[in-house]
């Protein structure tokens, strides 16, 4: 996490070379307070026993979808012993090398503003695992409570699914599960799941057509390079896992020529339309910034009018986003185009309610202003500081 303080605009020139503040201290300080509830220390306790990539780093070819890729078998099978909880909603699956966490979280706000009870699943976390799942209308990150009955109901099953399995679950794997069955058991309406690594060979890929709504691929770049293959191409394979046949799949992009191609006929392949949030159709422009609850927001117009595959047409004008830049007024307009796509389903999704959950979106950290108050807490009075971190 990264506090930079800023001139008088965002520029480089005036942009610092490295960061004036770097403490986990103060970072843990400035987010106590939304993170005020105990931690479950059970639950992460049992993760913690269990082989974690997160922090190990992920094997060569791992999220490839061959014999060095890792074992989606031993998932599914985890989930059968569950009683298959991801059958019970119908979901929207989200993988990509950036902006899908942003991408889920503003669809998942759109559906929220709707009405619906959402499931959101995202990774990683900033300070605590609650926060990568979310139920129900708040959006809040899952209670202690709530994380902590659920885990001692299944934890006879995981122990005997670790134990068939000659422990070779994996931390994300059985979080992953835990986050669906939570899902599942609170009864929402329909979940929006981000991929952790790739698509293919990911934990969270065991959804069957019949529980998807859609799949959504935001853009394709080199991260985790080794991991998915060690090209664009087999990178854009990887992720491309997630069509499902029949389903639609929401392009955020915009890729390069040859991984669009090979994104677009895996999807004629799996005879899944596709909509592209890069579409010449598409049009967004960012029209200045405001003050709205004495923290700036960007004033964007978002148009999209898309004919094939899908009859597509919202035009939104003055959206007041609170996450801040192009990639984020990008990543708006691909969740856009992912809740019109569900509209066109039979969802009950309304204009007023696209531009109310964009509106509503805010993630701690993700260019992030800090108000005046904050800044003196970081001992920086008069300052005005961005927090933009991974």
């Amino acid at each position: 996490m990264r506090f930079w303080p800023l001139l008088n605009r965002t520029t480089k020139r005036n942009h610092p070379k490295k960061p004036v503040i770097h403490s986990l201290t103060i970072t843990r300080f400035f987010f106590s307070k939304y993170t005020e509830e105990p931690e479950p220390k059970e639950f992460i306790d049992y993760l913690d026993s269990l082989k974690n990539y997160e922090k190990l780093g992920v094997p060569k070819d791992a999220g490839t979808d061959s014999d060095d890729g890792l074992d989606l078998g031993r998932m599914r099978r985890l989930m059968d012993r569950l009683g298959n909880p991801q059958s019970k909603f119908k979901a929207v699956h989200v993988a990509g090398t950036k902006g899908k966490g942003s991408t889920a979280s503003f669809l998942s706000n759109i559906l929220r503003a709707e009405g619906y009870s959402v499931g959101c699943y995202t990774s990683p976390h900033m300070m605590s695992i609650r926060e990568r799942i979310s139920l129900g209308q708040s959006g809040n990150p899952v209670s202690t409570k709530t994380l902590n009955k659920l885990f001692h109901m299944i934890k006879p099953k995981l122990d005997e699914a670790i134990q068939l399995e000659n422990g070779s679950l994996t931390h994300f794997e059985v979080l992953t599960a835990t986050a669906l069955t939570l899902m599942a058991e609170e009864k929402v309406d329909i979940a929006v799941i981000e991929a952790g690594l790739g698509g293919a060979r990911d934990a969270t890929n065991i959804l069957c057509s019949s529980e998807l709504a859609a799949s959504v691929i935001t853009t394709i770049g080199e991260e985790h390079l080794a991991a998915l293959g060690g090209s664009l191409e087999s990178i854009a394979v990887a992720k491309s896992g997630i069509i499902k046949h029949g389903r639609p799949v929401v392009l955020g992009g915009p890729f390069l020529p040859h991984v669009d191609c090979i994104l677009r006929d895996k999807a004629s392949v799996m005879c899944s339309p596709v909509v592209s949030a890069s579409d010449a159709g598409i049009r967004t422009s960012i029209k200045g910034l405001i003050v709205l609850d004495g923290r700036p927001c960007q004033l964007s117009d978002i148009t999209i009018q898309v004919e094939r595959d899908f009859p597509l047409f919202i035009e939104l004008s003055d959206v007041k986003l609170r996450m801040l830049g192009r990639h984020q007024l990008h990543n708006a307009s691909t969740a856009a185009c992912v809740a019109l796509c569900l509209r066109d389903q039979g969802c009950r999704i309304s204009d007023k309610s696209i531009r109310a959950g964009l509106e509503n979106t805010f993630l701690l950290g993700r260019s992030q202003f800090l108000s005046s108050k904050e800044a003196e807490v970081l001992g920086l009075p008069g300052a005005t500081i961005l927090l933009d971190g991974g």
